[in-house]
């Protein structure tokens, strides 16, 4: 009877491992997808980034050197159009200058680290509204603040990664952000009342088509955090996160 037992289990024991080593092969080839689309992701983010800087701000300096150049021998002889053609040219500055600072908001947002993750978010939102028309509503505690930049940039990167995917994939018109205070934790807390989709498909595809909600998971789960989506037919989608934060941030 003992050997009998000692068999049942041994068996128990190598129907765990077998299914442990499958979850862990699976995992491992979801991996390696992801990090083959990743590197393919910023290699296409680099590519469309040299391309607007190329086809924007490289046309827009040379036209203003060409500018400059005829300005310089207008100057002697021509005055009487000067002040328009300067103008021109303060337009066409201002206009590169707005290029530059576009990109640098989206490669890594300056007021982050200037003055906090709220004034951000504030920013970030503002101009996704003037750009798309959604809708979008945003609470928050100060002393948020206060969790290390790390964990700030976390929190931001999340939120700007599922308001992105908003309005690319749910065609909705209204968004929700909550950034709470809990006793151990910040929770993060994205809705919106587009469409919804089958999240824990994506989640759990060893080929995932859609990497956003993949890299905001990482993100959080870095940090020792929870990552949830909630997405039902008529109801939008709900993404869950919650950041462990120490005591001390929180004074």
């Amino acid at each position: 009877a003992r050997r009998k037992e000692a068999e049942k289990k041994l068996v128990e024991s190598e129907k765990r491992h077998k299914l442990m080593l499958s979850e862990s092969q699976r995992v491992h080839r979801q991996l390696q997808f992801v990090s083959r689309r990743v590197l393919l992701a910023q290699e296409d983010e680099r590519k469309q980034i040299s391309r607007e800087l190329h086809d924007d701000i490289t046309q827009i300096l040379t036209a203003i050197k060409i500018r400059l150049a005829s300005l310089t021998i207008e100057a002697d002889t021509n005055t009487r159009n000067l002040k328009r053609k300067i103008l021109s040219a303060q337009k066409m500055v201002e206009k590169s200058v707005n290029l530059v600072h576009r990109f640098a908001r989206e490669l890594r947002p300056a007021l982050l680290d200037d003055l906090g993750l709220i004034p951000a978010m504030h920013s970030f939102m503002k101009a996704l509204t003037k750009r798309t028309g959604l809708h979008i509503r945003f609470t928050a505690f100060k002393e948020v603040e206060n969790a290390s930049i790390a964990k700030r940039t976390a929190l931001y990167r999340v939120a700007q990664s599922a308001l992105n995917n908003i309005v690319q994939h749910a065609n909705a018109n209204r968004a929700e952000v909550f950034i709470k205070k809990l006793p151990d934790s910040v929770s993060l807390s994205i809705k919106d009342d587009g469409k919804s989709f089958d999240a824990k498909r994506i989640l759990s595809s060893p080929r995932p088509k859609r990497l956003g909600l993949l890299s905001m998971r990482e993100r959080v789960e870095m940090f020792g955090g929870t990552f949830s989506v909630i997405s039902v037919s008529g109801e939008g989608t709900t993404i869950e996160v919650t950041i462990p934060i120490q005591g001390k941030e929180f004074r």
